[in-house]
């Protein structure tokens, strides 16, 4: 039985191996009972995308119905929220082929792709990202989802990483689906509206880009070790307090 390399751990088939377990542990908690925020445990499902699958330098989760309504649901930083954005904006791009027609896209190099040039030229101008890797989640009930990695280097996703990829695919789908069940997902999307909010208001305040305005509120969260939906609402609601 072979093995792979995963970033220093030794990963079995079986599925002892560090990354694994992990994503077993997520999935069992989460099938167990859903929390107040299932967009927590798909967060944390991302962020150990991020940290385990070679190359991968940003990840989200994207939710569509329809072409034009898209809602990136979960995200590890703003680059990947903008270039899912620029999907919807150009009409064209992976995870809308991702989500409607096939299981798995891939960019080897943005600069070079010829099949979406103009989300392609807008991605390398706007962020620093070069190689795509798009995995679909599900088709149910008029709904499409896709997994988003986004890597920084050209040809940075190889044959281990897309394995990877549909590994995490496979338990994010499992987890996405029993976050559905309940009202709390609607909440949670709404949660997203919130950090948009007040990401806006830190953008026009103290004249950053979008990329800027997120990570101040990830490093908010991290230094008062509060969520960063709520660190978004207070902002949100201290510049417009709701009248009594």
């Amino acid at each position: 039985m072979t093995s792979q390399k995963v970033r220093g751990s030794d990963v079995g088939t079986r599925g002892d191996g560090d990354v694994y377990v992990k994503m077993a542990e997520l999935v069992r908690d989460m099938s167990a009972k859903v929390p107040e925020d299932p967009t927590d445990v798909l967060q944390e499902l991302l962020e150990s995308a991020v940290l385990h699958i070679p190359g991968c330098a940003y990840a989200s989760i994207t939710t569509m119905v329809g072409r034009n309504e898209a809602a990136t649901a979960v995200t590890t930083h703003a680059y990947a929220e903008m270039l899912d954005l620029l999907q919807v904006t150009h009409g064209e791009g992976p995870f809308l082929e991702a989500a409607s027609e096939t299981e798995f896209v891939h960019i080897p190099d943005l600069r070079s792709e010829v099949r979406w040039p103009r989300f392609a030229a807008a991605a390398c101008d706007r962020t620093p990202v070069r190689s795509v890797a798009i995995f679909q989640l599900y088709i149910a009930r008029g709904g499409l989802g896709t997994l988003n990695l986004y890597a920084d280097e050209p040809h940075a996703f190889d044959d281990e990483a897309r394995d990877l990829g549909y590994v995490y695919a496979s338990h994010a789908a499992v987890v996405w689906g029993t976050a559905r069940r309940g009202d709390q997902f609607r909440s949670a999307l709404a949660s997203r509206d919130i950090i948009g909010q007040a990401k806006g208001m830190l953008m026009e305040r103290f004249g950053i880009d979008a990329v800027q305005a997120f990570d101040l509120l990830r490093r908010l969260s991290q230094d008062t070790n509060v969520r960063l939906a709520d660190i978004a609402a207070e902002l949100v609601h201290k510049d417009h307090p709701a009248e009594d």
